[in-house]
């Protein structure tokens, strides 16, 4: 069984910084494709950036290109996502996702999910 941990989450003021961090369990970490997701009040759910098994490729949503970065640390077994230059509409729960066997993480259902992490940015 998997499990997906995240932290890190917190109240901000625009433009700041947080870093979040998904702690994961489970014998194919290390080579299964992680990514955050994110979820605002009255929202959908959307994606916000994806790391493969590698770390050697990553994509991201338009929306967060260029301020937020996302890593991991397969020997930690952890995965992190660096967000900068914060802005309110960044303020959602943040989900860390891990793809099952033979799924595809950006259709969601095919997903691990954690509990979520709130992150919260003040004007």
């Amino acid at each position: 069984q998997v499990q997906l941990v995240e932290s890190g989450g917190g109240l901000v003021q625009a433009g700041g910084s947080l870093r979040l961090s998904c702690a994961a369990s489970g014998r194919t970490f290390s080579r299964s494709a992680m990514g955050w997701f994110r979820q605002a009040p009255g929202k959908e759910r959307e994606f916000v950036a994806v790391i493969g098994w590698n770390g050697g490729s990553t994509n991201y949503a338009d929306s967060v290109k260029g301020r937020f970065a996302i890593s991991r640390d397969n020997a930690k077994n952890t995965v992190y996502l660096r967000m900068n230059s914060l802005k309110p509409e960044d303020t959602a729960v943040y989900y860390c996702a891990g793809s099952q066997a033979f799924g595809n993480i950006y259709r969601m259902t095919d997903n691990y999910w954690g509990q979520g992490t709130q992150v919260t940015v003040s004007s």
